[in-house]
């Protein structure tokens, strides 16, 4: 699993005291750049994009704690590829948010899906979670 850690911001809280939900999705996109960065799979332009995503929010969270978020492969298609991500408090290791997403790559000029390359998959593969 790759990791990134967050650190929870007191601009991240609302009225209630807790993290906002949309802020979740944030600490998820934050989480997926890093992957891509740490994976080298964007060279110069950045050719993926989001095609869905979603987030079950388990437990509230609050101004300073820190946050790891797991990411792991969960399917490697075509052009596309499912992230699954799941957010856990660092100081007790409990699960609090669990997150999914797709991934496709694109092609811009064409506007159109376009493969993934045998050596991204490549890469990809190193971070593929186990079949349930």
């Amino acid at each position: 699993m790759h990791e990134t850690e967050i650190g929870v911001r007191f601009c991240e809280t609302d009225l209630l005291g807790h993290v906002n939900n949309n802020n979740f999705f944030v600490y998820l996109e934050d989480a997926r750049i890093r992957f891509f960065e740490d994976l080298e799979l964007v060279k110069k332009d950045w050719n993926f994009i989001l095609a869905s995503i979603k987030c079950d929010f388990l437990k509230q969270v609050y101004f300073n704690q820190k946050l790891i978020i797991k990411s792991g492969v969960a399917k490697i298609g075509n052009s596309s590829f499912h992230l699954e991500q799941d957010i856990y408090e660092k100081e007790s290791g409990e699960i609090v948010a669990k997150g999914s997403s797709v991934i496709v790559q694109f092609d811009f000029e064409q506007q159109q899906s376009a493969p993934l390359t045998e050596a991204m998959k490549k890469q990809l593969e190193v971070y593929q979670m186990a079949a349930n």
